[in-house]
């Protein structure tokens, strides 16, 4: 892109500082900035360890060490969304040409921006450029703070109704000028995608141009049906973890994600330095979200999910995890043709972590099917 495009596209970030190269980001958390994920619940028992931390003597394996955002993004930002009261934490790659689309991605709970740092760069790759991703840490979540005064994780309002606000203020936020703004194509992964979907029709009405909505690995009906498995789940998880390292072989060898590159950069930034002055049992590092506190919010993040999906006037995606699993309504409305289906074979339910490649070809197929379609015939899921 032109240096004044870039220049001009830079300075919608609401005079945001950039931040310095993420491979030497020291902060008082961890010194890296990479996110992590909502395990599976497999693991051993979240039983308080009885041993001091110096008597486990776990040496951390550098197969599993931390690796930098930096090869994935490039800009990591602090935005002012001033609406929302939050200082949120942007990571982007923009489109290189004027005309180009913005991807943006919403990560699901207890996971941060980061969760999409491998399937962001295959998709700038494969467009060339066409495509840029801007990928963000929601409230309660990793960078992401208030302007005014801190609350803890488990103080955050985290209403399915206030994430979507957030969302549509970022946008705001970051592309104030709707004529000039680029078309964005909406991607959101379990709770991610419930926002997205109920953000779409908000941002229409403020006159951007959505290209389509993409919703990764969450069904209505059977998610619905699982939250009661979830305390089981969190459950299982351990404590915490003695390094950074051991955080990210856990998720690795219990196939919470399937692909350790992924794992090296999302997971280190969803666990934090235990406070001073904490017991010597205590791991020297435990997880930045406390979901089970967001428990209150847990069936109204996905109720509805189904039929707003289905509503949304733009293009829609379905993307899942190994198997067909559709309710009711989303069968009757893949068979009316409403929406393209996509089932990735060989990942669990990271599904944009485990298979990154295989992820960005379906996003970029969707969008240029659906972006460039020609006027007058209806885009996938408009009929």
């Amino acid at each position: 892109m032109s240096d004044l495009y870039r220049s001009a596209l830079q300075a919608r970030f609401a005079k945001a500082p950039q931040l310095p190269p993420l491979p030497g980001e020291e902060d008082e958390e961890d010194g890296r900035d990479s996110l992590g994920s909502l395990p599976s619940g497999m693991g051993p028992p979240a039983v308080p360890s009885r041993t001091p931390r110096a008597a486990r003597k776990h040496t951390p394996n550098p197969s599993f060490s931390p690796i930098s955002a930096s090869g994935y993004f490039e800009q990591a930002m602090q935005v002012a969304v001033t609406p929302s009261d939050l200082d949120v934490r942007v990571y982007y790659s923009a489109p290189k040409f004027e005309d180009g689309t913005v991807i943006i991605c919403h990560h699901g709970a207890g996971y941060s921006g980061l969760t999409f740092a491998c399937m962001a760069k295959e998709i700038t790759d494969m467009s060339k450029g066409e495509c840029g991703v801007l990928s963000y840490d929601c409230r309660g979540h990793g960078k992401t703070k208030h302007l005014n005064g801190e609350k803890s994780s488990a103080e955050e309002n985290l209403d399915v109704d206030v994430l979507t606000e957030d969302l549509v203020h970022l946008v705001q936020a970051v592309f104030p000028d709707v004529q000039t703004a680029p078309s964005l194509l909406l991607v959101g992964h379990s709770l991610g995608g419930s926002v997205c979907v109920r953000a779409c029709p908000t941002l229409q009405q403020h006159s951007y141009r959505i290209t389509g909505v993409a919703v990764i690995d969450v069904v209505e009906e059977f998610t619905l049906e699982a939250l009661p498995l979830m305390h089981s789940l969190l459950n299982a998880r351990p404590e915490g973890f003695d390094s950074l390292e051991e955080a990210v072989e856990w998720h690795v060898k219990t196939k919470t994600i399937h692909n350790p590159p992924s794992a090296r950069v999302s997971i280190p930034s969803i666990v934090v330095p235990a406070p001073e002055g904490s017991p010597p049992s205590t791991p020297a590092y435990l997880w930045r979200t406390p979901l089970r506190s967001t428990a209150p919010y847990w069936t109204s993040w996905f109720t509805g999910l189904s039929s707003k999906f289905l509503a949304a006037r733009t293009a829609r995606l379905l993307i899942l995890a190994g198997t067909e699993r559709l309710d009711r309504e989303l069968m009757i409305g893949q068979m009316q043709g409403k929406f393209q289906l996509v089932v990735i074979p060989g990942v669990g339910h990271m599904v944009h972590e485990d298979d990154p490649t295989r992820m960005a070809e379906t996003l970029v197929e969707f969008w240029r099917r659906n972006e460039r379609v020609v006027f007058g015939v209806k885009k996938v899921g408009e009929l």
